[in-house]
């Protein structure tokens, strides 16, 4: 049997959310349609935003540590619903016995090219990686990273989420968002799996919002439904 292995526990409730859309992708009528997964849900592994910001603990013994569990599982594809661990995301492709997809390349695939400015949500530490803003260039994308004001709201909010106070990490991401506007953002990509969670408590988000969780989710259900994984063997 071949299992997607999901590298999780940055954050815990991030990576149940991102298992849920798993399975609200897969159509089936019973549990043998659905998709094997094999979870290592890590929480103690270091902030990885802190240590891209040189304020904390290297995570990547902890992210490799990880892969080689779900290697000695057999998995067929490895996929990170943690944006800010793509910082690392060469060394864990390198390290993993089989595929790995890259979050930040599927969600700016995702972006209409006729979005206008792209506003990037995401942590520090994400935004310093600078991924997202490689990808979105890439592509012929214009964006714009949040000022002071903006990212404090999301940082903030992010932290909320990790606490499970999502009223407030509602409120602070609302209020980023109506800061982006004016700022001439034209749509969002949210590049961090904690910020999905926040936004559920808007009621109308100003721009469309580019989710890295559910498109992580897609092109993951759409490798392994090509592959026939949900096929019992």
């Amino acid at each position: 049997m071949t299992m997607i292995g999901v590298l999780g526990g940055m954050g815990p409730l991030a990576t149940v959310d991102f298992m849920g859309r798993i399975v609200s992708l897969t159509r089936g009528e019973r549990d043998q349609d659905h998709l094997p997964m094999m979870v290592a849900n890590l929480p103690h592994t270091p902030d990885r935003s802190s240590a891209i910001l040189g304020n904390g603990l290297d995570p990547l013994p902890a992210l490799c540590a990880g892969v080689d569990l779900l290697n000695r599982n057999g998995i067929g594809l490895l996929v990170v619903p943690c944006n800010s661990a793509h910082h690392w995301y060469e060394q864990m492709r390198r390290r993993s016995a089989a595929p790995m997809l890259h979050i930040g390349e599927v969600c700016a695939d995702a972006v209409p090219r006729c979005a206008g400015k792209v506003a990037v949500l995401a942590t520090r530490g994400t935004l310093v990686s600078g991924f997202y803003q490689a990808s979105l260039r890439e592509r012929g994308m214009d964006f714009l990273v949040p000022d002071g004001g903006a990212q404090a709201c999301i940082t903030d909010s992010i932290a909320r989420v990790k606490a499970g106070d999502m009223p407030a990490a509602a409120a602070l991401l609302g209020e980023a968002l109506q800061m982006l506007e004016a700022a001439g953002a034209r749509v969002a990509v949210m590049g961090c799996t904690e910020i999905p969670l926040a936004a559920r408590g808007i009621p109308r988000a100003p721009m469309p919002l580019i989710d890295s969780t559910q498109e992580l989710a897609l092109a993951t259900v759409r490798y392994a439904l090509a592959r026939g994984w949900n096929v019992p063997t």
